[in-house]
């Protein structure tokens, strides 16, 4: 096998070990990117040196063939040579003349032979008078061609150029002129050497240059590493999609380019109908956006409305090696903050009241304590009666006629906050609610329920001429849920009517009021609800809730 062979398969061993390296995923991006740098370099420079090798391989054949040929053509046309030829003893006249022309051209051999192909001069004397081998020369003795070939000779593999001699016409003899192979090998691997310390040179140079650019990569990425990014991206991805609030983020030319599924259902657009891409402006012209992209300036807690909703957005600039490179906004249903708001304010409303009930049932202990030590116990098992017969009744009541947990705790809170405010709230008997539709979020009738009791409430406490008197009808026979809240109450004046469910509306002096039924309004709408308002039958205000059993399809 020759050289060169062996020093291809050598390398082609060096890239599959370089590969195999590089695929590992205990190796470091850096420590990758360098090494697909090299082995990139080092592929090209191997294909590059092959090329150049087979060419300068194969010129040097052609050229050192068609020297040995020259060389040839020129000795058998030597009038010394021709005549000598024709003499007796044409050794002793061809001898010091070819191997003096055999020095001077750096020629291996050069043999000649008579027309019977034996040998009249020869580097080595002994083999004078003995027969040419390699059987390459009857083109030349017959035909009279001269021309290049490979053989096996007394001296080795050579390359061999034949030519005849003639005169007159007439072959008399042939001159054959050759370099070893092994000679020709030699250059070549001469040249090889050379083309591997020139590639050696470049590897080098293109490791640093690797290893630089690696870093500089590295550098561009925050140091994280490929596994690291892949999971921050699937991580990004799920936490977005967990938000409550639209997320959106724009470039530095207000092109949008990451939308959240929250984003989409408050623009009303299909996820089929990409935003990623699209002018923010086109997207949402409301938007203050370009604003901050222009100024870096960041807005908390403004309103805007986004087709029939109010939302509450912020709005932060993305700063890069302090330039503005773009902006993210988020933003989220004004009511749903309200909402949030509201039920802080009941779970505080509630606490204060089981302090009160706490306060009030400690005085009611020590009084049946008091009743136990005097020996009025009759009285003492009278009071105690008093007190939980009708709390009983309601507990009942609400396991039997509403299994949901979340709408019978409401109710119960309620019916503890009417009994301390000193309000007459009762639970229909007929009242029937265990058909609850899966579709329908139990959280949504707390809002519509909790609220129109509150008002409720507020309504009978506010007119101290009446008795205190709020009853509610639930039931689920039929296509619908139907929920009835009456009141003692003053009424509902007729010029209030139109706007009774607009938000910051309120028949009450304070503040944080109307929005409890802007809310019930709102909740309404989400699920395809109505509620209508008419006169009680204990005079005040009678507000009747229809909501749908069938699932709503909006357009």
């Amino acid at each position: 096998m020759s050289t060169l062979n062996i020093n291809r398969i050598y390398l082609a061993g060096c890239v599959s070990d370089y590969m195999k390296t590089i695929t590992s995923s205990n190796v470091s991006l850096q420590t990758k990117l360098s090494l697909m740098i090299l082995v990139l370099l080092f592929g090209v420079l191997l294909i590059l040196g092959i090329i150049f090798t087979d060419l300068y391989s194969s010129n040097l054949e052609e050229q050192m063939g068609e020297r040995a040929l020259n060389v040839s053509q020129s000795v058998a046309m030597m009038p010394a040579v021709v005549e000598a030829m024709e003499s007796d003893n044409p050794t002793a006249a061809i001898q010091p003349i070819v191997e003096e022309i055999r020095v001077r051209t750096g020629a291996e051999f050069i043999v000649v032979g008579d027309q019977d192909g034996i040998r009249v001069a020869h580097p080595i004397a002994d083999r004078i008078g003995q027969h040419m081998v390699g059987g390459d020369s009857q083109r030349a003795l017959h035909d009279g061609d001269s021309y290049v070939s490979k053989a096996e000779g007394s001296l080795g593999s050579s390359l061999r150029g034949k030519t005849p001699i003639v005169a007159n016409g007439e072959i008399l003899g042939i001159v054959s002129v050759g370099f070893l192979i092994e000679d020709i090998e030699k250059k070549i691997n001469r040249f090889e050497l050379k083309v591997a310390s020139v590639v050696a040179g470049i590897l080098i140079i293109g490791l640093v240059g690797g290893f630089l650019i690696a870093r500089n990569v590295k550098k561009s990425i925050f140091g994280l590493e490929p596994g690291e990014i892949s999971a921050m991206y699937l991580q990004r991805n799920a936490i977005l999609e967990t938000i409550r609030e639209g997320i959106i983020s724009v470039d530095s030319s207000g092109k949008i380019t990451l939308a959240n599924q929250e984003a989409y259902k408050l623009l009303d657009r299909d996820n089929k109908n990409d935003l990623v891409g699209e002018d923010i402006i086109s997207a949402l012209p409301s938007t203050r956006m370009m604003e901050v992209l222009a100024s870096g300036k960041s807005h908390h807690d403004h309103e805007i409305r986004i087709g029939k909703n109010a939302v509450i957005v912020n709005r932060i600039p993305i700063i890069q090696h302090e330039e503005i490179t773009g902006v993210v906004s988020s933003f989220r249903r004004k009511t749903e903050i309200e909402e949030l708001s509201r039920q802080l304010s009941q779970v505080q409303s509630y606490a204060k009241v089981l302090r009160s009930q706490t306060h009030e049932y400690s005085n009611k202990l020590y009084t049946i304590l008091g009743l136990i030590q005097l020996g009025s116990s009759d009285e003492a098992i009278e009071l105690i009666h008093r007190e939980t017969v009708g709390y009983q009744e309601v507990v009942e009541l609400l396991i039997n006629t509403v299994p949901n947990a979340t709408i019978s705790a409401l109710l119960l809170g309620k019916y503890n906050r009417a009994h301390e405010l000193r309000v007459d709230f009762t639970i229909d008997d007929e009242s029937s609610m265990s058909d609850l539709p899966h579709h329908i979020e139990a959280e949504k009738i707390v809002t519509v329920l909790g609220n129109l009791i509150d008002n409720a409430m507020e309504a009978v406490i506010a007119d101290s001429n009446k008795k205190r008197k709020v009853h509610l009808f639930l039931t689920d026979l039929g296509n619908d849920l139907i929920f009835e809240i009456e009141d003692s109450g003053p009424g509902i004046k007729e010029e209030w009517l139109d706007q009774m469910f607009e938000r910051g509306f309120s028949s009450k002096n304070g503040e944080d009021r109307g929005i409890g039924l802007y809310l019930v309004k709102n909740t309404l709408d989400n699920i395809g609800g109505t509620i209508t308002i008419s006169k009680s039958r204990y005079n005040g205000a009678a507000f009747t809730v229809f909501i749908p059993k069938g699932e709503q399809k909006h357009g």
